[in-house]
């Protein structure tokens, strides 16, 4: 299995970006997939998940910048990010669940994981 993140950059507040994880080596429309994020010295947070039948879940943070979609035909989930702000600095991670966990906002919850990728937003 195997998750590839891309999107990231480097941004102003108020910029926005879209975040993309082309999954491969599972049956992805089987899959809760999530996303999370760490801010360095940080631990790693819950920002969204869209399951696999497409409903999605946010965190407090990001609930109207943030929108999770799926694109099962290309097996690949996004992340749009609207309204950055210095806060959204962090590496984002994609991650699949194939339990399809009612605790999806808990990192240990997920089965697989991607390399993550930087999004860094300037003030």
């Amino acid at each position: 299995v195997q998750l590839q993140a891309s999107g990231g950059g480097l941004v102003q507040a108020g910029d926005s970006l879209r975040l993309s994880c082309a999954a491969s080596g599972l049956s992805f429309s089987r899959y809760n997939m999530g996303w999370f994020r760490q801010a360095p010295g940080k631990a790693r947070e819950f920002v969204g998940v869209v399951w696999s039948g497409g409903n999605t879940r946010y965190a407090d943070s990001v609930k109207g910048r943030f929108t999770i979609s799926r694109d099962n035909a290309k097996n690949t989930v996004y992340l749009q990010m609207n309204s950055l702000r210095p806060e959204d600095t962090a590496v984002y991670y994609c991650a699949a669940d194939g339990g399809r966990s009612v605790r999806w906002f808990l990192s240990a919850e997920y089965d697989y994981w991607g390399q993550g990728t930087q999004v860094t937003v300037s003030s």
